[in-house]
């Protein structure tokens, strides 16, 4: 085969391939914002997958650069899914670390990965998102893996009609 042809085929199997990742998900389609929190939508796989989002009002760590930070709730009813809490921290975790957040007092542990913290299970999350829904301020620490510690505060102002928009938009 010609190195033209090979060219060809190449790209094809590019085209292909970002044709199929496309078909996967869609881009998230912003539904509404409720006080401090926004309501999107997309599709995954053809199903809807919702999810509510917020960004800190205040960051504290002494950081010189840091990626975007996030507080998500997430609901994927053909997965059997809901209130599914996620923690964007904008850089990577200390290994082996956790992370602690607090809302009006109720703390909560969330293990780490990557970028990512979540909680423990369902029953955590079922716990962390009635708690956003009803509180006022969640505050969440962590460890970066240079070892950075950082205090991100977030206002839960309308994290409740949020909360319902989220479920009503993926039909819960």
């Amino acid at each position: 085969m010609s190195v033209r042809c090979w060219g060809f085929v190449v790209l094809s199997v590019i085209s292909m391939m970002a044709a199929s990742l496309s078909a996967r998900a869609s881009d998230p389609e912003m539904l509404g914002t409720h006080g401090d929190w926004k309501v999107y939508r997309f599709t995954e796989n053809g199903n809807q997958v919702c999810y509510m989002a917020a960004t800190p009002q205040k960051a504290e760590g002494k950081y010189t650069t840091r990626g975007e930070v996030y507080a998500l709730i997430t609901h994927r009813p053909a997965e059997n899914t809901r209130d599914v809490f996620s923690y964007i921290a904008g850089y990577s975790y200390k290994e082996g670390s956790s992370a602690k957040m607090t809302i009006d007092g109720k703390s909560f542990s969330l293990f780490t990965q990557d970028e990512t913290a979540w909680g423990a299970d369902a029953s955590a999350d079922s716990a962390i998102a009635s708690a956003i829904r009803t509180g006022s301020k969640l505050v969440v620490k962590g460890v970066s893996r240079r070892g950075t510690e950082t205090t991100d505060t977030f206002s839960l102002k309308g994290s409740s009609a949020a909360y319902e928009a989220t479920a009503e938009a993926c039909g819960l």
